[in-house]
Formats: structure tokens, C-alpha cells, sequence
């Protein structure tokens, strides 16, 4: 549903001589990088964006001395939830961990939009509304793609977000994935690639030619194969840090995709979610936050796969 439009833009912006040539969604983002490319897209759907008058799409490009304006907002708190299931496994004053199913957002996709961890989150710890990145994503430290399951980390308080967020840019927080991959896996690797957003605006990850590439960062992940069964293998991936959609681009671009990732050719295989799960999160501990180790199995689906060979 689109919000309704006020008569006045909230935002106006002059693009600089700089600027000309860029797409609309990259200037809005560098004009408030809060929004993210799904924020300046869903303004764009929704009729938000105007450019010397004109509504616009996102993948406009830019002319120097055009006005930029922005008649909504994306991204508020989500609807607390509290009779949202929630599958808590770890609960402590200072934070929480839970175990995400497969299917769910981590948080909402759109502004309003039920039916996301963080709404969930929301509804039992109303004191993480002050606490996180930004307003939509209450307390979270780090997503899951809407098809991966497994473990995602939420602070309580932002004395523990930013503990644990120092932990994370420096490879201090241990994640730990399972996957199901084609059986040519080697039984073990090192795969590490500088990773980058698609200059074309799909949402898609990609390996960067060079780290001068706009929004490359380099990227580490950390190969062991657990098992073979027939044509499948389940690997392991440590990813500490964890750039978006890292495990799977860096598996993909390997010669071995995650099955049921259609997004990076993997084979369909699988209903409503790829075999990707969040398996481990761990953290040594401070003087200011306490150590924690959380571990979660295979789901039934994902080890059903595995084991039947086919």
C-alpha cells in the first residue's frame, strides 16, 4: 500500500556536475545510505521520487542541476507482533538469539509489513526499538536472506550492540554455515574474493574485478566437507563477517551452488528456501558482555535432501 503523498517534498536535492550520469537509486543512496538499494527502490515503485516534477524510476539516470525530490519515508519501526512465533534459544538480559525459519524476513520487506523476525522481536522486547542500525531492523546485528533458516543475533541494549558490532567488523563473532552443495567439492577450501553490489541494480551480488569497484569489500570464507551422499555434499562455511549473500556467491562462483539457490544457478530442488542454514554463533566474551556459543542443526527438509541421494 503507498503511503499518501504531503503536498511537500520531505527531501530536495541539486545534483552536483559530479553526480551526473549516476542512477537515481545509487544518488539516493549516497544522499541518505540508510535507505539502502531496496529502500530507493520501494520509494520509486511507490510514486516517491520526483525528478524536476516528474515521477521517476529508479533506474533513471541523472542530469546535472536536476531537483531530486522525495515526497515519503521508508524503513520505520515494524508492527510489534506479540503472538508472532519467535524460536528463542538464547535469552539474556543484554540479548537475544533465535532460530529463523526458512520463508520468513528477517526484517520487513516494506514499510508496515507483518510477519518478520523483527516484528516478532519487537512484540516480546518492545526495549529494542532504541537499539540497532536502523528503525526497521530493531536490535538485529546481522540478517538472514528471506530463504535461509538459522541463527540471527538481536542486542536488548546498545551497550551490547556496540560490543557485539565492534565483534562483527572484526571477525570477533563467529558464524558458522551448513550447506548443501554438489558433490565435486574438494574437502576443503579457501575461497576469498572481494565482493561488490550489481552496478545493474538486481538486488545480485558479484565478484569484484578490483576492490576500487563502488561498495567492494574483500570477503573470506573458510571450506570443510562433512559428509557425501550421491550427488550432494554438506559443507561447513565459517564467514565471520559475513558481506551480503557472501556464502552463496562465493560457493556459486566456485563451481559448486547451493542447491535450490536459483538466484546462483543451483539446481531446483527444493520449495520456498535453499539449503543454507545459519548454523553457529559464538562470541568469547568481554568485560562488558558475557561469552555465548549457540548451535543449530540441520532442518529436516535440508538433511531429507541430503540423504536421499538423488
Amino acid at each position: 500500500m503507498t503511503p499518501p503523498e504531503p503536498r511537500e517534498p520531505l527531501q530536495v536535492y541539486e545534483v552536483p556536475a559530479q553526480a551526473a550520469g549516476e542512477r537515481l537509486d545509487k544518488f539516493l543512496v549516497q544522499q541518505q545510505p540508510q535507505l539502502g538499494r531496496q529502500g530507493a527502490r520501494w520509494l520509486s515503485e511507490h510514486g516517491l521520487v520526483r525528478v524536476d516534477g516528474a515521477r521517476a524510476v529508479k533506474s533513471r539516470l541523472l542530469r546535472a542541476g536536476e531537483r531530486v525530490e522525495l515526497f515519503g519515508e521508508y524503513g520505520g519501526a515494524p508492527p510489534p507482533e506479540r503472538e508472532a512465533p519467535l524460536a528463542v534459544v538464547l535469552e539474556r538480559a543484554e540479548l537475544v538469539v533465535v532460530d529463523k525459519p526458512a520463508g520468513q524476513p528477517s526484517a520487513p520487506l516494506a514499510p508496515g509489513e507483518r510477519g518478520s523476525v523483527a516484528g516478532a522481536l519487537l512484540g516480546r522486547y518492545p526495549e529494542m526499538r532504541d537499539v540497532g542500525y536502523r528503525a526497521r531492523e530493531p536490535g538485529l546485528l546481522h540478517r538472514l536472506d528471506t530463504r535461509t533458516s538459522g541463527l540471527l543475533l538481536a542486542a536488548r541494549t546498545p551497550l551490547c550492540f556496540d560490543v557485539l558490532r565492534a565483534a562483527l567488523s572484526a571477525e570477533q563473532l563467529h558464524k558458522r554455515y551448513l550447506a548443501i552443495v554438489p558433490s565435486a567439492v574438494p574437502d576443503s577450501a579457501l575461497l576469498e574474493q572481494a565482493l561488490a553490489p550489481d552496478a545493474g541494480g538486481s538486488g545480485r551480488v558479484v565478484l569484484a574485478a578490483h576492490q576500487d569497484v563502488p561498495g567492494a569489500r574483500p570477503c573470506r570464507s573458510a571450506l570443510r566437507t562433512l559428509e557425501r551422499r550421491g550427488p550432494w555434499a554438506l559443507v561447513e562455511v565459517t564467514a565471520s563477517r559475513a558481506y551480503r549473500h557472501q556464502v552463496r556467491v562465493h560457493l556459486a562462483a566456485a563451481g559448486w551452488p547451493i542447491a535450490g539457490d536459483l538466484e546462483y544457478g543451483g539446481s531446483p530442488v527444493l520449495e520456498g528456501r535453499h539449503a543454507l542454514h545459519a548454523s553457529h554463533l559464538s562470541f568469547d566474551g568481554d568485560a562488558r558482555v558475557e561469552a555465548f556459543r549457540v548451535d543449530s542443526v540441520l532442518p529436516a527438509e535440508l538433511r531429507a535432501l541430503l540423504e536421499a541421494g538423488v
